[in-house]
């Protein structure tokens, strides 16, 4: 099955940390390019960070720049996204995405080239 599933969602009070994690059943995940979108309500869906499937090259939102943390778990075919020091406007839904091209470096955190999409797992970031 060529889905994504992510893990790890929560509510989490301001200051705090979580650690999303996405997998697949049926998708090699290192093979492919990896990102993490994010969409708060009323708000278009915005590319938080990525991971290139050659040289493992990471790429960050400013907003989240020096907090958020994207890796590959190989062995377990997971990308995690360790979210550090964690604001309220870090709320929103975040998905998974997998892209087997990427048209060029700025197109990382843009949805356009990306194929395959997760449910996506929410993030609540309140005191």
């Amino acid at each position: 099955q060529l889905e994504l599933v992510e893990s790890g969602g929560g509510l989490v009070q301001p200051g705090g940390s979580l650690r999303l994690s996405c997998t697949s059943p049926g998708l090699t995940l290192y093979l492919n390019n990896i990102a993490w979108f994010r969409q708060a309500p009323g708000k278009e869906r915005e590319g938080v960070s990525a991971i290139d499937n050659s040289d493992d090259d990471t790429y960050y939102a400013d907003s989240v720049k020096d907090r958020f943390t994207i890796s590959r778990d190989i062995a377990k075919n997971t990308v995690h996204l360790q979210m550090n020091s964690l604001k309220p406007e870090d709320t929103a839904v975040y998905y998974c995405a997998a892209a087997h091209v990427i048209s060029s470096d700025q197109a990382y955190l843009k949805p356009d080239d990306y194929d395959y999409w997760g449910q996506g797992a929410q993030v609540t970031v309140s005191s």
